[in-house]
């Protein structure tokens, strides 16, 4: 998904189907300034590939049940869990997603281990930085709240790129295999959802600064997973992002939604398009062949690293694309609003 060759799976992958970085990295490879909002589940913020580009807030002194920063959230080191209120981040078999979308983003290149990120540095302080914002944990969180909290969170403490790979079933989904779907239009889902719209408004337009590369945010969202012929929202506002997936053949991944609403396609992976291709007698292989490895909490997965798909996996993608974007215009003192960046 970075360096696609073309030598694998016989006619189903294309020479330069992938996200192009190899090119990207001649120029810039991260920047520690510049933080992108992983709102998710939360991101194992002690992997070995990830521990040396987890933003760190410097203003709370951990573990005292103080509150010194005065920003309301006690002990928050690493992000905040916005589905109990505490600076605990969680992790378990259910929830690995947000470490592995944060691994595409940002997991340390170049150091031996695991994998790299699109913006991840060599690991001496030049990736950019992951904020873990939490807001699902199991059966809590999900709700429209606790994203709004994140996602004001984020703009307040310096995120300038919003990592979310969620989002309402599209409206065009096929309603006898995804029940009710989700908003039919931008101005449905502004009625009916208004703060969640009020706080990407504010992410939008209240992030980054005058002084940097970029005055305001780019949220970036998952496009889903319903093969619908339209993106779901938050995504699908035309305020934000939408990615959807493509298969190592530049075709749309099996998943994918596509159309209105969607504004880019990157690498998702395609378990299913890839499915004839897994190593013969080795049934272990053949759930990973055609998907994205990135990084996993070590108690899921024995290794760390670990294979996924989704247009939650292309989400990364841009968002790493756009973070080191921003290193690069912070490398040449270049200064955009959001708009221009987007």
């Amino acid at each position: 998904h970075y360096n696609n060759t073309g030598n694998v799976y016989a006619q189903q992958t294309r020479m330069g189907a992938d996200a192009n970085v190899y090119a990207a990295w001649q120029l810039a490879t991260g920047n520690p300034d510049v933080i992108v909002a992983v709102i998710d589940q939360g991101v194992k913020y002690d992997h070995e590939d990830l521990a040396a580009n987890m933003w760190v807030n410097t203003g709370e002194l951990p573990g005292n049940g103080t509150e010194e920063d005065g920003n309301g959230y006690v002990d928050e080191i690493y992000g905040f869990n916005f589905t109990n209120n505490s600076d605990e981040l969680n992790f378990s078999q259910e929830l690995m997603h947000g470490t592995h979308v944060a691994g595409t983003i940002a997991a340390v290149n170049n150091n031996g281990i695991g994998v790299n990120g699109i913006a991840g540095g060599s690991g001496r302080n030049d990736g950019v930085k992951i904020m873990s914002c939490q807001i699902f944990s199991g059966d809590k969180g999900g709700n429209s709240l606790t994203s709004v909290k994140a996602i004001k969170y984020a703009a307040d403490n310096g995120a300038v790129v919003l990592q979310c790979s969620w989002g309402y079933v599209s409206g065009t989904a096929n309603s006898y295999e995804w029940g009710t779907p989700g908003y039919a239009t931008e101005e449905e889902w502004e009625t009916m959802d208004p703060l969640q719209k009020e706080a990407l408004d504010y992410f939008i337009h209240n992030a980054g600064s005058p002084n940097g590369p970029i005055e305001g945010g780019i949220a970036v969202f998952a496009s889903g997973n319903e093969y619908a012929n339209s993106a779901g929202f938050p995504g699908a506002a035309e305020m934000c992002v939408s990615v959807s997936a493509t298969a190592a053949d530049f075709t749309p991944a099996t998943y994918t939604n596509y159309g209105p609403g969607t504004k880019i396609a990157a690498p998702g992976g395609d378990r299913d398009y890839y499915w004839d291709y897994w190593t013969e007698g080795d049934n272990a292989t053949r759930g990973e062949t055609g998907c994205v490895l990135s990084t996993l909490p070590f108690n899921v997965s024995e290794t760390g690293y670990g294979y996924m798909e989704g247009t939650s996996m292309a989400c990364p993608h841009v968002s790493g694309v756009a973070a080191l974007g921003l290193s690069y215009a912070a490398q040449l003192r270049r200064h955009f609003t959001a708009d221009e960046f987007k």
